[in-house]
């Protein structure tokens, strides 16, 4: 669907670390404007998001444009020494599209359609939506494209937040064109569907609907190309806005931010279409692992922009507002979490918003400037302290992290894992992710994030958490990193099925049988609460559950085997050594302490040489570049800590000399300095 080529990625044009947020003067009197400016150089705020949600006031009726507001806005910006990332505020039409066009409206898999009074009530195959949008972003690009203030695009918001899919008649036509670009022929499409289960056969491209609701399992090849094709619809939105500002304005970055693992869209294909990844990042301070649950998506950001620089265009200063129970971050997180993603690879921390609303939807989301003020305010001071300790930090942004430690992660394996008629419902590629994921954090071991079909020849270990459908290309590519010397980690229930959702025959996991030296005979998912144990000689006995696969060994050894079941003894984790490297399998979902234990033995010991002793809850984060190293150091902990370091290091934040140790404060952050 989406034919537009790629474009080589233009730089940012930021000069300094990106600070600010979601500026809307639309929701207030024109006098506080100058307040705001003001205010903002109090805080060092250096960027603001512009216009997100400002259509139905840029374009009153169809047609009829008013800047004149959005001008003031701007110059007022400009002369207090402020960079705007202006949206193309097509994030929400305005009332008007639905009244004129009611067949732009989304339509629910069940039929029903939605409408305004939220945000995102558009179809994203509507004519009518898209036109409008075009038509909007080309009066946009041209009056402010040579803006001295502008400095980058914000195209649209939070792409399919809330309409991910559509079901109406507009997209039933667009499916069809989607299938007939992506099969040649009829036949092709029955193939590749297998619509000769169930009696399915198409004879004419019309006979073909969305995937609505069925008597029983709709077919899962229907559906998985129903789920690529809404991640292309949509995006196909943003490459219309995309097309007028790179035409009208060619040297300026384009941006639309993510939402971290975000099921609905291929973040791989969108990423390599902007020019700067950015994400909103809201983890629940209610969760006792909300530390790696920022740090996880963090990590997702710089991978999909291939270890470039990003920007957290949003997060909240103190409590979010769309959760049953929204707590409130403690004094100092914040910052904590501020200083997470940056160590992670982003080169600007934004919020939303820069002045908490008085009405709407998002009144009691938190703000850089709060309801009560800024007077008597721990958030106003925990936001200026941010800032002015930010103004310093420039010469971060040319550093990078740079893990030798890869993950497998894919959108299109994701939504063929958890479709219906699978062996187990209970098996979700999220929560198989972290189950590695959290050794990895909790060791301090840097990772990137690839595609499957990613060049792996910059890493030494990659780590496949699931890859239940698998491409022949990926299959290989996993294979030649083995016998090029690497070292790979393979979880149950991978190289299933192939791109069509169909099942590699001869024998699981058929494509990767070689590589890993055996044959899954069977495997049995377990009932929730059911738990298995592992037996791993001269090391202990672990509990396991999820799934456990009955393995017939082809050149592998055992290292580790079921205590239970008519399978005990049988293998549950192997080693095959295969050309220069190894390749392990693990048949279950063993407990944290075994994770831990398999992780160190295959990925080895974090490079931190500055660090002597690390206590519980301190995350190291490092970033380099030619001629220096930062490590970042991040005390999660709601009490102080202290860090055993080896030597003694420049600490950039209170410009001091640290070591041999340092106290962290709680949720307190220290930044070392090392030459070479």
């Amino acid at each position: 669907m989406t034919t537009q080529s790629v474009k080589q990625s233009r730089p940012s044009r930021l000069p300094h670390l990106a600070y600010g947020g979601d500026y809307n003067p639309e929701q207030w009197p024109e006098e506080i404007w100058p307040e705001d400016v003001r205010l903002m150089g109090e805080t060092g705020v250096s960027m603001v998001s512009l216009g997100i949600f400002s259509w139905s006031k840029l374009e009153p009726r169809p047609g009829q444009y008013e800047f004149e507001w959005l001008d003031r806005v701007l110059n007022l910006l400009h002369a207090g020494g402020i960079a705007v990332d202006l949206a193309t505020a097509t994030a929400s039409p305005p009332p008007w599209l639905a009244r004129l066009h009611p067949e732009s409206l989304p339509v629910t898999q069940s039929g029903q359609t939605l409408w305004p009074g939220s945000r995102q009530a558009y179809c994203p195959n509507s004519q009518a939506y898209r036109q409008a949008a075009q038509a909007l972003v080309t009066q946009l690009a041209r009056r402010y494209g040579e803006h001295p203030a502008l400095t980058m695009w914000h195209i649209n918001n939070e792409y399919a937040c809330h309409v991910s899919a559509c079901y109406c008649d507009n997209c039933a036509v667009a499916f069809r064109k989607w299938l007939q670009a992506r099969y040649a022929s009829l036949e092709d499409l029955n193939r590749a569907w297998g619509t000769a289960f169930w009696s399915q056969q198409y004879a004419e491209w019309d006979e073909i609907n969305p995937p609505r609701l069925s008597p029983s399992f709709i077919n899962p090849a229907q559906q998985l190309d129903y789920k690529r094709f809404c991640s292309d619809s949509i995006l196909e939105c943003y490459e219309v806005e995309k097309a007028v500002l790179d035409e009208i304005t060619p040297t300026l970055p384009v941006t639309t931010n993510f939402m971290g693992f975000f099921k609905p869209l291929d973040y791989w294909k969108w990423a390599a279409r902007e020019d700067i990844v950015s994400h909103d990042s809201y983890p629940d301070p209610a969760d006792p692992e909300a530390k790696i649950d920022s740090a996880i998506h963090a990590d997702l950001m710089r991978s999909l922009g291939r270890g470039r620089p990003w920007i957290l265009m949003e997060q909240v200063t103190s409590q979010v507002n769309w959760r049953r129970v929204n707590r409130l971050k403690r004094p100092g997180q914040m910052r904590l979490w501020s200083y997470q993603n940056l160590a992670r690879g982003a080169n600007g921390l934004m919020f939303f918003q820069w002045r908490a609303s008085q009405s709407g939807g998002e009144k009691f989301h938190g703000a850089m400037v709060p309801h009560v003020g800024t007077s008597d305010s721990r958030v106003w001071r925990e936001v200026v302290q941010l800032g002015r300790e930010l103004a310093g930090l420039d010469e971060l942004m040319p550093s990078r992290v740079k893990p030798q430690v890869a993950i497998v992660f894919d959108w299109e394996n994701w939504w063929a894992l958890e479709l219906d008629s699978k062996p187990s419902a209970e098996l979700k590629m999220l929560e198989q992710l972290k189950s590695y994921y959290k050794p990895l954090f909790e060791h301090n071991i840097a990772i990137n994030f690839v595609h499957p079909e990613a060049d792996l020849s910059d890493y030494r270990v990659v780590l496949v958490p699931n890859l239940y459908l698998l491409r022949s290309q990926a299959a290989q590519s996993l294979e030649n990193f083995v016998v090029g010397g690497g070292r790979l980690l393979v979880s149950f229930f991978s190289g299933i099925v192939n791109e069509s959702e169909q099942i590699y025959l001869g024998g699981y996991p058929a494509p990767l049988r070689k590589v890993l030296g055996l044959r899954v005979e069977e495997f049995d998912p377990y009932s929730l609460g059911q738990t298995n144990r592992i037996q791993v000689p001269g090391v202990g006995s672990f509990e396991c559950s999820t799934w456990s696969d009955l393995l017939n060994l082809e050149g592998a050894e055992a290292l580790a085997s079921f205590e239970q079941d008519f399978y005990a003894g049988r293998p549950a984790l192997t080693r095959h050594k295969f050309g220069a490297g190894q390749a392990y399998y693990l048949a279950t979902r063993p407990e944290q302490a075994l994770m831990d234990w398999l992780l160190q033995e295959v990925c080895g010991e974090p490079d931190l040489p500055e660090i002597a002793q690390r206590p519980a809850g301190v995350e190291i984060v490092r970033r380099e570049d030619g001629t220096s190293r930062f490590v970042f150091l991040l005390n999660h902990n709601a009490a102080p800590v202290e860090v055993g370091l080896n030597g003694t290091y420049f600490e950039l934040l209170t410009s001091q000399t640290a070591g041999p140790s340092m106290t962290l404060e709680p949720y307190g952050v220290a930044l070392l300095k090392t030459e070479g």
